[in-house]
Order: C-alpha cells, then sequence, then structure tokens
C-alpha cells in the first residue's frame, strides 16, 4: 500500500546516485527516442525508480481509472454494520443560489473583502463573501438583523435558477445515512414543512421535532476561475449564512437525547454546534454547558460522532475542544479551514500558519491529527477522553486518524468517502473518470516534526497507511470533479459514508 523511507545519509546518498543516473539515462532515452525506441524513456523511468504520472502500470489507463478501479475492488462493507443511527440537531431549507448574481442583483460592488464574525449588514454580507471567494475556502456566518436578512432570503428566492434543497448537516448526513435501505435513521431538529416533504421516507422524525415553519439558509455558490471585480475564486466553494434562531440554540438537543431512550440507536451523529456561536458569548456559553449535560445522559456505550463546521471564535472553539465537548465524543468528521483553526484556538502545531496556501500540505495535517488524538483523545487507556478518530477531508485528499484498537475497516472507511466525494460534486451517483482529475500528492512527508517519513501512494492500492505512537493514518487521494455541480453537503457526505464502512473492533467505555 505504501513506501517509506526515513531520512538519513544513507539515503540522501542515495537520492544523489539516483539524480546521477537519471541525467545519463534519460540522455540515453533521447537519443533511443529519436532511433525510433519512443517506448523506452518509460523503462528508464521504472529503472532508476522515478514516477511516471502520466501513465500506470496497467497499460494506458490513466490515473484517474486506475483508482477508480482499486476504489471498487478494495472498498467492503465491515462485517458487522450499523443498524439504527440517531442524527441531531441541525436541520433547515437551503436556498441555492450564485453568490455573485445575488450580490450583484443587491446593487452590492465588487471591492475588497474583510472577514465578519457576524454579519449585521448587506456590507458585512458583501465583504466576508468576497474574503472567501478569493480563498476559494468554504464558511458560515449568522446575520444578526432579521429584517435585513428576510430581504435578502425573499431576493435569493426570486432569483432566476435558485433552488430548495435539504439542508443543515444533521439533515444532509441523516439523507446519505437513508440510501442505505437496511439503516433504520431517526433525525431530530427544527423540521418545517418544506424541509419534512423533501426529507427521504426512511428517515423518523419524532414529532416533537415537527414546527410550523421552515428555518431557511441561503447558500451562495461560485465556480472555479469565477470573476468578481479584482476577486477571482482559486476553487468551486459556497459561503453560508442565516438567521436561525432554533438552529442556533440547539433547542432540540434535549428532545434528540429523550428520543434515543426509545430508539436505541448504535451510532449517535451530533452536529450544529457551530450555529451557537452567533448568538453571542454570554448565551454561547451557558447553552454550551446545557448541551454537554444533555450529551452526558446519552446511554453509555454508544458511540458518538460530531461533526464540526466553520467557526470563528477561538474561545467558543477552544471551549469545545479543551473543556466541554470533544471529550465525550468518541469521533470528529471536520475539513482543512476547522482543523486549521482548531490548533489555533488551542496553540497547537502550526498555529502560526494564518491559512493554508492551495492543497493543505500532508505533514502539517497529520501533526494537528496527531495532537488533537494525543492532548485531547484516548492514546492512553487511563485517559477519560473517549476521541479515539477523526475523519479529516480537503478537496485533494482525506485522511482517518485512528487510535489503535478501536476502530477497524478504516482502510475502506476512508476510500468510501472519497468516492462519494468524487461522485456527488459532479452529480452523479458514480465516478466518471472523465470528469474528475487527480491533485493529490504522490509523494509526500508524514510530519514537518519528527519521526519524517517520506511516504508514496500507489494507485492501485491508493491508501498509505503509517503511524505515529498508537495512531494509524489511512490517506486516500480524492478524485476531483473539473466542473461541480454543487458544492454543498459534501463534508456531511463524506463523513457519514465513512461511518458507514467502519466499526468498532471493541465496545468502548463511552
Amino acid at each position: 500500500m505504501v513506501t517509506g523511507e526515513i531520512y538519513s545519509s544513507g539515503v540522501c546518498g542515495s537520492i544523489m546516485w539516483r539524480k546521477a543516473s537519471a541525467a545519463l539515462l534519460l540522455a540515453l532515452a533521447v537519443g533511443y527516442f529519436y532511433g525510433g525506441r519512443p517506448e523506452l524513456p518509460e523503462q528508464i523511468l521504472q529503472f532508476i525508480g522515478l514516477p511516471n504520472f502520466q501513465t500506470s502500470s496497467q497499460g494506458n489507463k490513466s490515473l484517474e481509472q486506475v483508482i477508480t478501479d482499486a476504489w471498487e475492488a478494495l472498498i467492503t462493507l465491515p462485517s458487522r454494520q450499523w443498524s439504527k443511527v440517531a442524527v441531531g440537531v441541525n436541520a433547515c431549507v437551503d436556498v441555492v443560489v450564485t453568490g455573485v448574481g445575488l450580490l450583484q442583483a443587491l446593487a452590492l460592488d465588487p471591492g475588497t473583502g474583510r472577514d465578519h464574525e457576524v454579519l449585521r449588514s448587506k456590507e458585512d454580507l458583501r465583504e466576508t463573501f468576497i474574503h472567501y471567494m478569493k480563498r476559494g475556502a468554504a464558511a458560515e456566518r449568522f446575520f444578526s438583523d432579521k429584517e435585513v436578512f428576510q430581504s435578502v432570503a425573499r431576493a435569493a428566492a426570486e432569483y432566476p435558477g435558485a433552488k430548495l434543497y435539504v439542508g443543515g448537516n444533521a439533515a444532509l448526513i441523516g439523507q446519505k445515512f437513508a440510501t442505505y435501505p437496511d439503516l433504520m435513521v431517526l433525525l431530530c431538529g427544527p423540521v418545517g414543512p418544506k424541509l419534512h416533504e423533501m426529507l427521504d421516507e426512511q428517515i423518523v422524525v419524532p414529532p416533537e421535532s415537527l414546527q410550523e415553519a421552515d428555518e431557511f439558509h441561503l447558500i451562495l455558490e461560485y465556480k472555479a476561475g469565477e470573476q468578481w471585480g479584482p476577486t477571482q475564486a482559486p476553487q468551486a466553494n459556497r459561503f453560508i449564512f442565516s438567521h436561525d434562531v432554533s438552529n442556533g440554540e440547539m433547542s432540540s438537543l434535549e428532545t434528540f437525547v429523550a428520543s434515543l431512550e426509545e430508539f436505541h440507536p448504535e451510532l449517535v451523529v451530533l452536529s450544529g454546534f457551530h450555529m451557537m456561536e452567533g448568538q453571542g458569548r454570554e448565551l454561547w456559553g451557558e447553552r454550551l454547558k446545557e448541551a454537554v449535560a444533555a450529551i452526558a445522559d446519552i446511554p453509555k456505550g454508544i458511540p458518538i460522532h460530531l461533526e464540526l463546521a466553520s467557526m470563528t471564535d477561538k474561545d467558543f472553539m477552544s471551549r469545545i475542544m479543551q473543556e466541554q465537548v470533544l471529550p465525550i465524543v468518541s469521533s470528529i468528521g471536520l475539513n482543512e479551514q476547522e482543523l486549521l483553526f482548531l490548533s489555533q484556538a488551542g496553540e497547537g502545531p502550526h498555529a502560526a500558519l494564518p491559512a493554508w496556501k492551495g492543497i493543505p500540505d500532508v505533514g502539517r495535517v497529520g501533526d494537528i491529527l496527531f495532537w488533537i488524538l494525543e492532548r485531547h483523545g484516548r492514546t492512553d487507556p487511563s485517559s477519560e477522553s473517549d476521541l479515539t478518530r477523526i475523519h479529516f477531508h480537503t478537496l485533494a485528499y482525506h485522511v482517518l486518524a485512528t487510535v489503535d484498537g478501536y476502530w477497524g475497516n478504516q482502510a475502506a472507511a476512508v476510500m468510501a468517502g472519497a468516492r462519494v466525494a468524487s461522485s456527488q460534486a459532479c452529480g452523479l451517483q458514480a465516478v466518471d473518470v472523465s470528469k474528475v482529475e487527480l491533485k493529490a500528492p504522490l509523494e509526500f512527508l508524514s510530519s514537518h516534526l519528527e519521526p519524517r517519513e517520506r511516504l508514496s501512494l500507489n494507485p492501485e492500492e491508493p491508501v498509505a497507511v503509517w503511524r505515529r505512537g498508537n495512531i494509524t493514518f489511512h490517506l486516500t487521494p480524492v478524485l476531483v470533479c473539473k466542473r461541480p455541480l454543487r458544492t454543498v453537503g459534501l463534508g456531511d457526505a463524506i463523513s457519514a459514508e465513512g461511518l458507514v464502512y467502519s466499526e468498532l473492533t471493541r465496545q468502548q467505555p463511552f
């Protein structure tokens, strides 16, 4: 699956020899090429051990085709599968529009970007949208002015091409789980009539979760390369905002926990904590304590997965990480922005890095994942923390980091998450290799600290595996959709798929 070299003087000498050999043999290759032997350069590349990234060892297949074929052969469901999953507690209706088009319809002009923790005006919306569009990064914010938000929402609903979808992390995760007919799904959250109508029939919604009106979130999408004034998006993504008090207060949490006693789930998935942030420090401080007390009532022995989302308040993230939430969940899912912000809030590795540039460096990602599990997880059996698993996803690759002895089938789980990202972004049920491209590095360092291991990815067995202490890392590339149709909910689908393909190898004292 993976090859590795620890840095040493012997390896450095070997690299120098290979470079010298490469220069000589590639010169010979050119001569043979023009002498009628066009196949020889590839033979020489294989001899000296240099990768030929344009072709694979499987004839003329592209790397994308080789990886897709490997996924189909290697991704298998675990021997023990979940039969009941409970998901809560944020749910809404997403109104999806083209971001630049809507802002132009609101008579807003392009300009410089600036991040705002809470949106209070259309100008705040414009500046924050530009700030994240320039970076190609996803973000979510609370819009504090109800009347201004409603005027923007009306404009969005009337905008040509606007579409309504199931929204909210919990509802989206529930929808993905519901694609497995043998899996019973309970969803708790503020479910209004429109959302209830759009949910999969397999999803059970307790009567206490139903409400008279829907909560609406606005999703402003942009495409890779899209331009607005001086700002150009480096990749496709979206900006989300709402004036959502029900989800902001996690008002369905107590109902959710109470419903577990009758439902008897084997797995609990929680999301929506990021929505509290927009309520103000005084309110979220008290509500967070109540939420933790409610979660503590979930029966012991049931694993809890927490899906994180975009946050801006370091104190809020610090409370979630150190004092309140992380120690009582067994698994978390997050993307590159959330991972770096978590490290910044906890003064972890690479916290001085203001933002990722391009594809996040695998070694730095690995350092932060290792730090989270070692500092806040259950790497020591005597630890009071239950955290043993992190599912990290970014555009080009995914990593599953687990404490040894708790989770099984993680190679299949990380590949399954990448496969669904590759297909769903293109709006397809299966990967179409003509519509995707490989952007993940095929060689990388496992760490920027110690021990530093050079790893390479074999497309025919596309999972790189390495260990640090008693933590194992599984990495697989994503085949990135060239023209994504919809980016909202990808992270939720990735985490849900990864959980479907995961199993507990031993019962944890959660």
